[in-house]
């Protein structure tokens, strides 16, 4: 049930001064723009600048797709629903229109930001985060570099530091999560079938016109649920905000018309419940022992010098060590540790060979010679410290697709999860390479070379930028088919803009867009099977 100016004015004409004052409130919560006249005066409510998404399709069949984590869809059991004829229900009912007849003007505009969006309102809010802890940690007075707690997360200094390997595995447990909770939830909508409360009572007002998705359990109520634990895990310093956050989805779920407070309920538990099997899985990766240790620091640069090249060598002061330098021995999502190698580049130029300084110059011109449009493009590209990374730099751009087809919320969900999967196996890959091979970078060997961006703190070979830019562009592009050729130039954008800011070779660049898109057509096809049309 949707209002509009005139079908509210030609319903509120027939009603009594009582009765009219109720349904000016219930049309508040619509978040449309009308003006009430009756014989009393005439009421302007001004509308919610957020718009609520109507998705084009609810795909009924979402409860078949192949799940990923949990072994099937009903494996996290959701008890039977109450009749709608029920006592109870009944009860529910009304406690939503009495809720929707006081709601504010803050809780409208809530109920439009959530409404149809919460995958994308989680995917922004997870980027906020990102950013806003992707902070490297500052050295102590004796010089040694102290690594974040997750234990004690609000000490100096603080956990995360959400660089962008962290970064990578955390947008893909958050995506991964949402899509086998929803694809549960879409199960048990199917299977008990309850219509919404605005289907079932046309007194309850509806954000958005009233579709044939079933209500029980509440899909806002299942993202609020397994995405705050997910993020909780992630970013446990933000608990206050990630908390409020899920209680006003779950608050606009009912303000929406869309759920009562069982169908929330269920939902919220089968969420946790899913999020408990995900947070399983990420305890066992094998993050905790990402960040590597002396001694294998000095066995990655000893097996360069032994290959008879130039090892690489940090540029700070003091010298820190080289960033997660065993990431690439974290579990990927879609391939074996044997899968990673296979697909990853081979070597680099040799330090000493013909072509290493003829790369070196190439990077030496170009930043000798940097032109205002090369500059803004190693800017706009730089996605450093204080970003949300180069893998939240392309759920950016996949939100703007996401949002122009409006997909339901489990269809969303496989977007951002497909994505974050490719960007999460290819930053293995690309973290094994790069300690594989400990290739300089081209200031190291050319102290001359003056950056104009953050020189990263890792080995140069291949670009983590075009690994994660390939991988993104081919999986995105053959999602929004649409967008195929923009998300490619995208890619070689991100790849050159390493180039002008003097931190890659072209053959870090050229590898690494490679290696991305084998990645990328690699999770691809393991997609295919999943029952998604």
């Amino acid at each position: 049930m949707r209002f509009t100016s005139e079908r509210v004015r030609r319903a509120v004409g027939r009603r009594s001064p009582i009765q009219r004052r109720h349904a000016v409130s219930l049309a508040v919560i619509a978040g449309v723009a009308i003006t009430l006249a009756s014989c009393d005066k005439t009421i302007t409510l001004p509308s919610a600048s957020l718009p609520a998404i109507e998705a084009t399709s609810v795909d009924p069949a979402a409860g078949t797709w192949r799940m990923l984590v949990l072994t099937s869809p009903d494996q996290v059991v959701v008890p039977d629903p109450t009749a709608t004829t029920s006592t109870a229900y009944q009860a529910e009912l009304t406690a939503v229109k009495a809720a929707q007849a006081i709601v504010t003007d803050a809780q409208r505009v809530n109920v439009q930001y959530w409404t149809g969006a919460g995958v994308l309102r989680w995917n922004e809010i997870e980027r906020e985060l990102v950013a806003r802890y992707n902070l490297p940690p500052a050295p102590t007075a004796a010089g040694s570099y102290p690594l974040p707690d997750a234990e004690n997360p609000f000490a100096d200094p603080v956990f995360p530091f959400s660089n962008p390997p962290y970064a990578a595995r955390a947008y893909s447990y958050v995506s991964v999560a949402q899509y086998e909770a929803l694809k549960a939830a879409w199960y048990y909508k199917y299977k008990f079938n309850r219509a919404a409360p605005s289907k079932v009572d046309p007194a309850v007002v509806s954000a958005i016109p009233a579709s044939t998705l079933p209500a029980y359990p509440s899909e806002d109520a299942v993202l609020s649920g397994v995405t705050a634990e997910m993020l909780k895990l992630l970013f446990p310093g933000a608990l206050e905000e990630i908390t409020r956050k899920a209680g006003q989805q779950r608050e606009a779920a009912i303000l929406s018309g869309r759920a009562t407070a069982s169908d929330v309920a269920a939902g919220l538990a089968l969420g946790k419940a899913v999020a408990a099997l995900v947070i399983n899985r990420a305890r066992a990766d094998g993050m905790g022992a990402a960040a590597g240790s002396p001694v294998m620091w000095k066995s990655l640069s000893d097996a360069a010098t032994a290959k008879g090249e130039i090892s690489w060598l940090s540029q700070e002061g003091p010298i820190r060590p080289p960033l997660l330098m065993n990431f690439g021995s974290v579990k990927a999502w879609t391939m074996t540790p044997a899968e990673v190698v296979s697909l990853e580049p081979g070597p680099p130029p040799s330090t000493s060979s013909d072509q290493m300084k003829a790369d070196l110059a190439e990077v030496k011109q170009t930043v000798d010679h940097l032109t205002k449009d090369q500059l803004a493009i190693a800017q706009k590209w730089n996605d450093g410290a204080g970003t949300y990374t180069p893998p939240g730099h392309w759920n950016a751009i996949a939100s703007s697709y996401v949002r122009d087809a409006r997909m339901s919320e489990v269809r969303a969900a496989r977007v951002y999860a497909l994505l974050n999967i490719a960007m999460h196996d290819v930053s293995v890959g690309c973290w094994d390479s790069k300690m594989k091979y400990f290739n300089p970078r081209p200031s190291q060997l050319d102290p001359s070379i003056k950056t104009v961006i953050g020189l990263p703190n890792f080995p140069s070979f291949p670009s983590g930028h075009s690994t994660y830019s390939g991988a993104a562009a081919t999986v995105l592009g053959s999602l929004f088919p649409q967008g195929a050729a923009t998300f490619d130039a995208m890619a070689d954008e991100a790849g050159i803009s390493r180039m002008y800011g003097g931190i890659h070779y072209r053959s870090d660049i050229v590898q690494g867009k490679a290696h991305g898109k084998r990645i990328g057509a690699w999770v691809l096809n393991f997609a295919k099977g999943d029952g998604v049309n």
